[in-house]
Formats: C-alpha cells, structure tokens, sequence
C-alpha cells in the first residue's frame, strides 16, 4: 500500500519542493495552500509575491506528469477545524495518512526595536497581537493541531508506521528581528519533540529540519551577497528522507542544515 502524505505551504517554495519529492518517491500527496497578499515591502523580490498568491495547480501538474499523484486543497489553517477536513479529504482521495510534513507558516518580521528596516532593508514591525497571532496561529497551534489530528487517526486505525516532519528556523536563543516568528517555530519544534516521545512506541517517527536561508522567493540582493542560500530541493531532499524506511531510527532531533 503506498503511503500518504499531507504537506501543507505546499503551493511554492520548500513545501512545493517536498511535495515533488515525496511524490517521486512513490507517495501520494495531499497539498495544502492558502493564497494571499503579503504586506507591502519593497526590497522583496516581485517573485516573492507572486508566489504567495499562486495556487498548486502548477505543483499537481508536475507531479502528475511525472507519474505522482496529488491532490490540492486551498485551507485557512488559522481555522482549527481545519485539520480535521484535510485529513478527511486525504483519506478520501488517497487513503490513510501515514506522513506529515508541517510546512507551512504566517511569517511576520517583527521586533522589539524602534526600527523600520532589517540589516537586508526588509520591513520590519513592532511585536504586537496581530503579529503574534499571524504567527503562532499557523507556525504553533496549526501544527500542534494538525499532529494531533495526525494521532488521533493513527491510534484509532491501529497505525504502526508514520512520519512526521516540521520544518523550524531560529533556536532557543532567540531570532533578531523576526522575534515572532523563531518564538511559534520554538513552540512548533517542542511540540514535535514530544509527538516523537508519545508517539514512537505507535511506529512514528518526528523530526524538524533548520533550513539555511533558502530561495522561496524572498532572498533580495542584500541577503544573497550575505550567506550562501539554498535551493528549495536541498531541503527537500532531507525532509524526503526523513520519511522513508531508511530514516527509521531518526527521531526527536532538530537538523540543522547548513
């Protein structure tokens, strides 16, 4: 039976990246998304908006032509109910879900400082509600959420194999600059620590990747003459692997790439 797996931000960037990759491996894939228009900043690239109000057509098609199979379905994840949809339509359209890949995220630069520009010349704003809420909203509790619905089925059907994967960005001491955004991915990589404690002896595995900075769109000229940044597949590769056989024994670890 081929595995099934749910990859959400998948529409560009590192989840259109994963999706293609877990497809070639032979799983079937249910590609989440959600269409929107970032707040205005100059120094992004055009490319970064346009990707951000695309659909999966694209992704599905690629993936179809290459001999996958995938599935989109445009959803809020801010809405906590959901992850229960998804994991319904996936189970229609393909069958139980056994892989996880927690991709997608509300990012927001946001500061504790009285500055309106990053080093790279990004806007930035001040920590309020609202950039909290954009982040933790769909970085924290969705994925919190979409691992428990992810549980839940798993321990129901008697599930004896899964993979779940989150992908995270700054650490423990913090992330200048995008205060909020390392804070939900902080919440994200605790969360799937303890998935791969509780949820290990049912045959899952979980894990999150650290990604450099990688090319979804928004790398400017700035952040390019900077650090060395990575093409969407070199992540995908990793998280790819993450969830085959071979990765059976790699659990309850954050990888950091560089």
């Amino acid at each position: 039976m081929p595995h099934t797996a749910i990859v959400t931000g998948a529409n560009q960037g590192i989840g259109a990246a994963v999706a293609k990759a877990l497809a070639a491996q032979g799983v079937d894939v249910l590609i989440t998304f959600l269409r929107y228009t970032p707040p205005e900043d100059p120094s992004l690239p055009e490319e970064y908006f346009t990707a951000r109000e695309s659909g999966a057509d694209a992704v599905v098609a690629a993936i179809t032509a290459a001999g996958g199979r995938a599935h989109a379905v445009e959803s809020d994840l801010t809405d906590p109910t959901a992850p229960a949809r998804l994991f319904d339509v996936a189970e229609e359209v393909f069958g139980p879900v056994d892989v996880l890949v927690n991709n997608a995220s509300g990012w927001v630069q946001d500061t504790f400082l009285a500055a309106e520009r990053d080093g790279f010349g990004r806007v930035l704003r001040p920590v309020t509600a609202e950039t909290f809420d954009a982040q933790f909203a769909v970085d924290a509790r969705a994925g919190a959420l979409m691992i428990a619905e992810f549980a839940r089925r798993h321990l129901a059907r008697g599930g004896t194999w899964g993979r779940v994967v989150g992908l995270t960005s700054g650490g423990p001491q913090g992330f200048p600059s995008e205060v909020s955004y390392g804070a939900a991915k902080a919440a994200l990589d605790n969360y799937t620590m303890a998935a791969a404690a509780e949820l290990g002896p049912h045959g899952v595995t979980a894990n999150m990747v650290k990604p450099p900075a990688t090319d979804t769109g928004w790398v400017n000229d700035a952040v390019r003459a900077a650090t060395a940044v990575a093409r969407p597949e070199e992540v995908a590769s990793v998280v790819a692997f993450l969830c085959t056989e071979a990765a059976g024994r790699v659990t309850g670890n954050v990888i950091t790439l560089h």
